[in-house]
């Protein structure tokens, strides 16, 4: 496998659209119906990728295929709580992180993690936060493994959630 890690430009929108709806419906077949199970249009990704300024979209090909995605946003997300984290000037909030379902459990996720680490470095962000759904369909084991840390336990709208950051050290050290 011979992986490149990229920023999206619109005319990825159409093939982001379609590997976010198949990690859905992998985990609305695996885990039944939940917040993971909407599927996601080209003009939602187009929305995303016409906001350069305020996020970036990095993408992992295979094969010129794209086959893992995350969004970098220096927004915070609606189900985030700053309150549970480290106060820091510039954090970034990862979202919308898919690893197509063939794909996952080779080590794509972390490498692309890694990637987001180089991007949020270069923003220059103190911080990457996130939230992973605190159930089976949820990633947060993955993202401990990775070396974020977990910083709570929250609800929203009843859903359970998990919140993480990883610290981001400028002088890298």
């Amino acid at each position: 496998m011979k992986l490149s890690f990229s920023i999206a430009a619109e005319s990825d929108a159409a093939e982001l659209a379609a590997l976010h709806s198949a990690v859905a419906e992998d985990l609305t077949r695996r885990y039944g119906r939940g917040m993971w199970s909407s599927a996601t249009t080209e003009k939602g990704v187009l929305n995303n990728l016409r906001k350069p300024k305020f996020s970036q979209i990095v993408i992992a090909r295979n094969g010129g295929r794209i086959i893992a995605t995350l969004r970098l946003a220096t927004k915070k997300p609606w189900a985030i709580d700053t309150a549970y984290f480290t106060a820091v000037e510039r954090p970034l909030y990862l979202t919308g992180m898919a690893v197509h379902p063939r794909m996952q459990r080779k080590g794509i996720g972390g490498l692309l993690l890694k990637q987001a680490e180089i991007v949020a470095r270069s923003w220059p962000a103190d911080a990457i936060r996130l939230d992973a759904f605190d159930s089976e369909a949820g990633a947060g084991p993955f993202y401990a493994r990775c070396g974020y840390r977990e910083v709570a336990h929250v609800k929203y709208k009843a859903n359970p959630l998990v919140y993480f950051e990883l610290l981001l050290n400028r002088d890298g050290e």
